[in-house]
């Protein structure tokens, strides 16, 4: 066993890393940014070295650096973790050529499944299924409609250079394929230039199952299947093991159906073989094929940890250090169910844009686990994914494991930068997802009725107010002071409310035009005679009301309040710190409501930024490459004739 490894990574990942070594006894190194000096992981590591600025390009993608980092400090291996190096292959020749040991696949692995193509032709020869179709030349409609009738209906048929949906029709019925076929390829041949089109095998209901598999370079063994088809936008929200409808049979086959995956590569450490699966008649052992190899350690592993009580990261460093399978299959049970439900700094409401702030307020559960990479006080950085933490719970049934995640989310308490907790409750208390009817377009379907789910209703908003009031404090006994008046304004960044204190315990709280009677005794609340379960909070950043749904007020600075509106919609803000990628304007130009102004980089993805109105610019006041924070004006429009 290694007595020190490096860990190539950051955030969350890097502490769950070293809370394995940590119990081993195995010493740590961590690596981190100008951004990540004081992060939780580089706290919890032996030691740790710095190795660049806050860019990921200029410090956790620095190959050489790290590998430099781990040869100083003795570390005789390296774990890349998730994300960043850990699929790169060129990296693990340089890590092996530099005598250090890569925790992970070999190099040769990694680039048999990088190829999407390629792994599918590999895959096919492994005996393992893919999507049936046709990705030929022959484009004569008669031998086209043969293929189709072979890979059976419903099927897909997709231009060859086609994007956002043009030369696409799916097709049912083959009475239908002739006149459909003619339509895609016309609209190809305007869109593209191309007619040619490819058919496809179409999943009615798909469903993103996965399989975890774990090799050492000679023989794989399977840890059963992960379900990971709650995804908005392809990007994973709620997981859980094993699939809800499994059946032994289609598990035994899907099982073995990866271990021929893993073992075709000499598959050597954790991996995981992804699977589009058709949900739409049950499962079925005829109705799941492949997509496509993740060579890591995956987001989502605790979930196969908890059902199956293996501990995938010491596995890896067994295995790495030249130990054989710790398991044999028949050794490999299922016991209970569990879920994770990654907990992430994004504003819901406006399109789950990524968040950044300072976390003023931070508090999980005791009875869940928590995989996190922050700490109360900790800030959330524009340079990296806006996760704060998962959330895992477990069960002997899916619904007591259900169950005990919705109560988690409940009793977790995140203040200082918006979150999308809300919502994760919301789809937690989704009827089809508590009946296991999951499919990979739930959240589409549904997400306006989850995202209004997830708003707080006036009263969660009274109770903010109460303790924006300072009636919350326990130290203020019933809510009276005698240096307060009995009836004031309270104020807050967005609105304001009248609170009038009736006596020890009870008080009138006046919001958006309606009277809202409250009384409390210690820490219970009823508001209009119906009793709270909320907790109440105050911070630095204010006061939050949490438990099932969540409120944040902020006090409304008094100095500010009469240039509130100073900027209106003459001023483009940027709406959190970020790069400014472009800008597409200049003064004295004249741009229309909805005209794209700049774009914003930030947290891996960039935001356009537009004009609220019609009107001239009158200034351009930040230009491409700027770093900007929350709030600093960009572009300024002249002022509106009256």
């Amino acid at each position: 066993m290694f007595s020190k490894i490096l860990i190539a990574n950051r955030g969350e990942i890097a502490c769950r890393i070293i809370d394995s070594c940590h119990r081993m006894g195995v010493a740590t190194v961590a690596v981190f940014s100008d951004a990540d000096r004081a992060a939780r992981h580089v706290a919890m590591a032996d030691e740790a070295v710095h190795i660049g600025g806050p860019a990921p390009a200029d410090s956790y993608l620095q190959a050489e650096r790290i590998i430099a980092a781990a040869k100083s400090t003795g570390a005789e291996a390296i774990h890349p973790g998730y994300g960043f190096l850990s699929e790169n292959p060129d990296f693990v020749d340089a890590v092996e050529a530099a005598g250090l040991v890569f925790i992970g696949p070999s190099a040769r692995a990694i680039r048999a499944m990088g190829l999407k193509d390629a792994a599918k032709a590999l895959m096919e020869e492994a005996g393992v299924p893919v999507v049936p179709g046709y990705h030929g030349s022959n484009q004569d409609p008669d031998y086209l409609a043969g293929q189709a009738e072979s890979i059976g209906y419903p099927v897909l048929i997709k231009a060859v250079a086609g994007g956002g949906g043009k030369g696409m029709r799916r097709v049912d019925d083959p009475g239908d394929f002739g006149e459909a076929l003619i339509s895609a390829q016309s609209e190809a041949r305007n869109a593209f230039g191309n007619p040619d089109v490819l058919i496809e095998k179409y999943v009615l209901q798909p469903r993103h199952i996965e399989v975890q598999v774990f090799g050492d370079g000679h023989r794989a063994v399977h840890l059963f299947e992960r379900d990971c088809s709650l995804q908005r936008r392809h990007q994973k929200v709620i997981e859980e093991a094993p699939a809800p409808g499994m059946t032994a049979e289609m598990r035994k086959t899907m099982g073995a159906a990866a271990v021929r995956a893993a073992e075709a590569i000499g598959y050597k450490g954790a991996g995981t073989i992804e699977f589009i699966v058709d949900g739409a008649n049950g499962l079925r052992p005829d109705g799941f094929w492949f997509m496509e190899m993740n060579t890591r350690l995956q987001v989502e592993h605790p979930v196969t940890e908890a059902i199956t009580g293996v501990d995938l990261v010491e596995w890896q460093l067994r295995v790495a250090s030249g130990e054989a399978l710790p398991a044999r299959q028949e050794d490999l049970q299922i016991r209970g169910h569990a879920f994770e439900a990654r907990l992430y700094a994004e504003d819901v409401p406006a399109g789950f844009l990524p968040a950044t702030g300072r976390l003023a307020h931070l508090s999980f559960p005791q009875g869940a686990r928590i995989e996190t990479g922050v700490r109360e006080g900790d800030t959330i950085s524009p340079w990296y994914d806006p996760m704060i933490a998962k959330v895992v719970t477990y069960g002997p049934t899916r619904a007591v494991a259900l169950r005990a995640l919705e109560t988690a989310l409940v009793d977790t308490e995140v203040a200082g930068s918006v979150t999308n907790l809300d919502f994760l409750i919301a789809l937690a208390r989704h009827p089809g997802f508590r009946a296991g009817e999951v499919d990979t377009g739930l959240i589409g379907r549904d997400l306006d009725a989850l995202v209004a789910a997830a708003e707080p209703d006036p009263r969660t908003r009274v109770l903010a107010v109460i303790g924006l009031a300072g009636l919350a404090d326990p130290s203020v006994k019933g809510g009276m002071t005698l240096w307060q008046p009995l009836r004031r304004t309270v104020a807050w960044e967005g609105g304001e409310a009248v609170v009038e204190v009736l006596g020890p315990g009870a008080a009138r709280v006046t919001l958006d035009g309606h009277a809202h009677e409250v009384r409390w005794q210690g820490d219970r609340w009823w508001v209009d005679d119906a009793l709270r379960r909320n907790r109440i909070v105050s911070h630095e950043a204010g006061v939050s009301v949490f438990g099932g749904r969540t409120v944040h007020l902020k006090p409304l600075d008094p100095l500010a309040r009469d240039s509130a509106g100073a900027g209106g919609d003459a001023l483009t803000l940027s709406p959190m710190p970020g790069l400014v990628k472009s800008v597409h304007v200049a003064a004295g130009q004249e741009v229309k409501a909805g005209d794209r102004l700049a774009v914003l980089e930030a947290m891996k993805m960039e935001h356009s930024l537009t004009a609220a109105r019609d009107g001239v610019v009158a200034e351009v006041l930040a230009q491409a490459g700027d770093q900007v924070e929350a709030g600093a004006a960009l572009i300024r429009l002249e002022e509106e004739e009256e």
